[in-house]
């Protein structure tokens, strides 16, 4: 039997609000949920990352809301003013620019401090551009690998790549459109040419566009389509061979193979062949190969 003193503290958490977590549109507007207008809709509060851009999403639905910024540079500030309104009973509602929050958008933090302190936190799904992505890629989900987006600087991008080149799950990266060409190169000479890409471009919009095959090919279609360089990009990369699978290619004596083609090849060209034939990057066999034309 409930005593008397539990009442009081029961009718208090029912009188903590909601922090729900609401996907939004990555470009066509008919893909919000009716479960995602009325949730925003019955919100006393929305944190937006951008609230300009938002905005219009509310106003195109015929809602008007408080709303509260919150990005990468504020949200530890705003988090707390944003629990406030919970403990006073008030249902906040996060969302991003364009598909689901904290996926490569701001939230982590509020979401954390929200379920660190008690209060419920409840997904309202929908729009996500990786999953979209991947659905219509034609490449192995079993198991992928999401890291975001990659290092702006081609030294940290090409190390950040070179960290996942034996990966066998499929890897999924966001990049924006000035970077695209410098990515998809820097995946070449990490990668190899052979390895499969496929790129989704302004996906759910008007001039959505697939481009896939090898990176080579990829990169190849990006040159020639005046389109190549706009829009917003979701990368995924087939993972590489088992361990099971390339005990064949492992049992290549890569030295003696090197050894064998610098005599006859320009060391540059003696790297490219053999990362085709071993899958190994062509970066590590350039530095090995002039190590043994030194010896």
């Amino acid at each position: 039997m409930s005593s008397k003193a539990e009442r009081p503290e029961k009718q208090a958490a029912q009188a903590q609000g909601t922090l729900y977590i609401v996907a939004t549109p990555i470009g066509n507007l008919d893909d919000l949920s009716p479960r995602a207008t009325r949730t925003l809709a019955s919100v006393d509060v929305v944190a937006a990352e951008d609230t300009r851009h938002s905005g219009r999403l509310l106003q195109h639905l015929g809602i008007q809301k408080r709303m509260i910024a919150l990005h990468d540079h504020n949200e530890k500030d705003r988090a707390e003013a944003l629990i406030s309104y919970l403990d006073k009973g008030h249902d906040v509602a996060l969302i991003s620019d364009a598909g689901t929050p904290l996926i490569s958008d701001p939230g982590y933090v509020l979401v954390r401090i929200a379920r660190e302190r008690g209060f419920r936190v409840s997904p309202v799904p929908g729009p996500c551009a990786l999953v979209a992505a991947l659905s219509a890629a034609g490449l192995p989900t079993d198991r992928f690998l999401f890291a975001g987006f990659l290092p702006a600087k081609r030294s940290g991008r090409r190390s950040a790549l070179d960290a996942l080149r034996r990966e066998t799950a499929t890897l999924v990266f966001y990049e924006s459109p000035h970077r695209i060409m410098d990515a998809v190169s820097d995946m070449e000479a990490v990668f190899g040419e052979a390895r499969e890409l496929v790129l989704g471009r302004e996906l759910t919009k008007t001039f959505e566009t697939f481009y896939a095959g090898s990176i080579t090919e990829v990169r190849q279609q990006l040159e020639v389509d005046p389109h190549g360089s706009r829009g917003e990009f979701v990368v995924m990369v087939r993972g590489a061979e088992s361990a099971a699978a390339a005990g064949a290619e492992s049992a290549l004596d890569v030295d003696r193979l090197l050894q064998l083609l610098l005599p006859e090849l320009p060391v540059k060209k003696v790297a490219k062949v053999v990362a085709e034939l071993s899958g190994q990057s062509k970066n590590e066999l350039y530095q090995r190969a002039l190590e043994l034309k030194d010896d």
